[in-house]
């Protein structure tokens, strides 16, 4: 991308995340909030809570959020944007997001870039934050505050500061596995399970289809990785996309195998180790910490299957870097400069503006940050 510094038109930029309990009493508060408008009775949301329970019902997104704004800060002192200051705000606990751009407001921000610790497109990761923004902003102007104006970055899974510290950590883990098992491991690259019906309908609308961009966007930062992890090590390890943490009636189909599934089979069929990699995952939240560090490595130990869990990029500096590019890259796009947009793999680096159709709600809402935005 051009060699320049300039953030115009941002004033500021927003980490918006999901959110996370900060402690016991917070767990059934925090799944009431992710679960409003659901009808789920408390008592089933404490059984639910028991993951947070078994880590002190702390999540740990919270602190690896403070760990990214750090980082970002950093860096962006570093490269001549200490000027620029960076917030956070989240979906589902403190700090909430209409409080953190009640701030940004009452600070005088005026145009704001928001980066989302979601990284792929889906509704989930993608809309209802756009809804949540649109929201937030809806409840500024009730009060009388004018909004400002919010951009969000492109989707980040095909960046190089996404992608090189994913490679590392599958590097790093195969070096842990015994010689024995090393040049047989297989990778299972992992992330959240969704309704099949929203992986269809991910993405823009030419991208719908049989498991939409969704499951094309994770399939593609897969190849990526398996390859380089090959250029590195000089073993194509077979891999295979796998998915954890479903969440919904049993009726309805999510996206599979689930992780534990596929471990049985791997075992079953001969497989000597298996690296499993986070790729859905921008740090090592609860997802992550339950259903690969417990719940799947109980299952690997029960079948006597040698595993390990790769790192996630977290507060990587790479990772950093590549926010600041992905701010820059947006702000001279925004001033109508040309500009050079870094993506590996066949897909070719995302849109800015998500379209009309992208990630369709089951019930229409407004979202912000979109080519059908009421906040442009």
């Amino acid at each position: 991308m051009p060699d320049q510094r300039d953030p115009a038109p941002y004033d500021a930029l927003l980490l918006l995340s999901f959110g996370g309990p900060e402690g016991p009493d917070d767990v059934v508060p925090f799944l009431e909030n992710v679960t409003r408008g659901r009808g789920i009775p408390k008592e089933r949301l404490k059984e639910v809570g028991q993951h947070y329970f078994l880590f002190g019902g702390v999540s740990p997104i919270n602190e690896q959020n403070r760990a990214l704004i750090d980082a970002l800060r950093k860096d962006f002192a570093e490269h001549g944007l200490d000027g620029l200051p960076v917030y956070w705000g989240n979906r589902n606990w403190a700090p909430y997001l209409v409080d953190t751009l009640r701030e940004m407001a009452a600070d005088g921000r005026r145009r704001i870039a928001v980066l989302t610790t979601s990284a792929y497109a889906s509704y989930s990761g993608c809309r209802q934050y756009r809804e949540n923004l649109a929201e937030a902003l809806a409840t500024l102007e009730a009060e009388g505050i004018e909004p400002p104006r919010v951009d969000k970055l492109r989707h980040y899974f095909n960046h190089p500061g996404f992608l090189r510290p994913m490679v590392d950590g599958v590097v790093r883990s195969l070096a842990e596995l015994d010689e024995g098992v090393r040049a047989g491991a297989h990778l299972a690259f992992t992330t959240h399970s969704i309704p099949t019906a929203a992986a269809d309908t991910s993405g823009p609308v030419e991208a719908h289809g049989d498991g939409g961009a969704y499951v094309a966007e994770h399939l593609d930062v897969a190849r990526v990785i398996a390859e380089a992890v090959r250029e590195e090590t000089g073993v194509a390890h077979p891999w295979r996309l796998v998915y954890q943490s479903r969440s919904g009636a049993p009726h309805i189909p999510w996206l599979e195998p689930d992780i534990c599934d596929h471990l049985e089979e791997r075992h079953g069929a001969g497989v000597p180790a298996v690296v499993m990699v986070p790729i859905g995952f921008v740090s090592d939240h609860m997802e992550v910490l339950y259903d690969l560090d417990t719940e799947a490595t109980a299952k690997a130990a029960e079948l006597g299957l040698p595993v390990r869990r790769s790192a996630t990029v977290g507060a990587d500096p790479r990772f950093a870097a590549a926010v600041r590019e992905l701010l820059l890259e947006r702000a001279a796009a925004e001033r109508g400069l040309p500009v050079e947009r870094c993506a590996l793999g066949a897909l070719g680096p995302s849109h800015d503006l998500c379209p009309v159709g992208c990630c369709p709600a089951r019930a229409p809402r407004p979202a912000a940050a979109g080519a059908d935005s009421p906040y442009a």
